[in-house]
């Protein structure tokens, strides 16, 4: 079992830098810690922490209105998950972000809609989440302690692309995303769907990788200069938002005509995962988990609603090949992988319209360190 700090978390403290209010500054001169001791903790880097240190930083903590005597030390530690589903889990808030739909002729929000796709992906989350992939049970058996679960459960609705004015899709999908940021505690926001239908996914990227979200990066030079290292082609015929993680073309060098997903190798060539060719989907599963602030930010994305469900199966079956996380920095784990899906032999594509338990061939393919170095060390730097 291990351990990881959780002083960052209690006090509020975010990495950005524009956005730091002296914490720093302020507990040094309370507790006369060292400086860069004191980062350390916040990032949850430190090695090891003194009693007399953890002392002050208690006392700091109850002068200030941050946590009672009888939390602590106790609320500055937080047992570190295992798995995927107890990543989530282990979380004390989860907010499922979806996308609505509604005809662009009504004016009302009475006949909007969910697409289907992204409801089965739901359930399976709450699915793995309550029972921690169907080992909740047996984890308890083995440890004899009560398994983690989810003590607050929030769900959010964003308008998608095209249903509204741009500003109203936009405005509303940062103020869940704003709002999700602002709750104190253990937390977790799970976006559903892609940029298409979920504009939340592109602020939940743009976050992580330092970029302007909502603004298209099609006209870079090269398809390296890229802020996010995989990329959602449009159909011709989607709603085509300017966006950070999602275009028409990877570069002005490199111009794509096939629609669906791309990611890009260790080496900084791209490579078609798939999408709208007949018989092969892809799939998107990324996360960053902040692990000094306990926040985790989380996005399942299907390029098809056919791979939607394809990944809800997936996670379902085979949560293990998204953990571990393929990146860590000092306090950042970020998992990526793409999942590319072909047909099986025995299964009949024009009866599955309405199957919530699709059968394909799965390969879960984690995004090279290499292109996540490049880019998230200097977007959390």
């Amino acid at each position: 079992m291990r351990y990881a700090f959780r002083l960052a978390e209690l006090l509020g403290h975010t990495p950005d830098r524009k956005k730091r209010p002296g914490t720093i500054k302020s507990i040094v001169e309370y507790t006369g810690l060292d400086r860069h001791q004191v980062a350390a903790l916040l990032k949850n880097e430190a090695k090891y922490i003194p009693l007399e240190a953890l002392s002050r930083l208690c006392d700091y903590l109850i002068e200030h209105g941050h946590a009672r005597a009888d939390e602590l030390p106790g609320a500055l530690f937080a047992v570190t998950p295992e798995n995927f589903w107890e990543l989530l889990a282990r979380r004390s808030r989860l907010e499922l972000c979806v996308g609505v739909r509604k005809p662009p002729e009504d004016d009302s929000a009475d006949t909007a809609w969910i697409v289907a796709s992204d409801n089965v992906l739901a359930g399976e989350v709450l699915n793995g989440v309550s029972t921690l992939g169907g080992t909740a049970k047996a984890m308890k058996k083995v440890s004899g302690k009560d398994i983690p679960h989810i003590e607050h459960l929030r769900q959010t609705l964003v308008w998608s692309p095209g249903t509204m004015a741009v500003e109203q899709v936009h405005a509303r999908a940062r103020d869940v995303y704003e709002e999700f940021g602002e709750i104190a505690g253990d937390k977790a926001l799970v976006c559903l769907g892609s940029v298409k239908s979920n504009p939340t996914v592109e602020l939940v990227l743009g976050e992580a990788f330092g970029c302007e979200p909502f603004v298209s990066q099609d006209n870079v030079a090269k398809a390296t200069d890229r802020s996010l290292p995989f990329f959602l082609r449009f159909r011709d015929r989607d709603p085509q938002p300017p966006a950070c993680s999602a275009g028409m073309q990877l570069s002005k060098a490199e111009k794509v005509t096939e629609p669906g997903l791309y990611y890009e190798q260790a080496d900084g060539t791209w490579t078609f995962a798939g999408g709208a060719t007949a018989g092969k989907d892809a799939a998107l599963v990324f996360y960053i988990f902040r692990e000094s602030l306990g926040r985790l930010d989380m996005v399942l994305s299907g390029f098809s609603g056919r791979a939607t469900r394809l990944l809800a199966r997936t996670l379902a079956h085979r949560a293990e090949d998204f953990w571990p996380p393929v990146f860590h920095q000092d306090y950042l784990q970020v998992g990526a992988y793409i999942v590319t899906y072909e047909p099986s032999e025995t299964v009949d594509e024009s009866s599955d319209i309405l199957s919530t338990d699709l059968m394909a061939n799965a390969t879960v393919i984690p995004l090279p360190v290499e292109a996540l170095a490049r880019r998230l060390g200097k977007a959390n730097a």
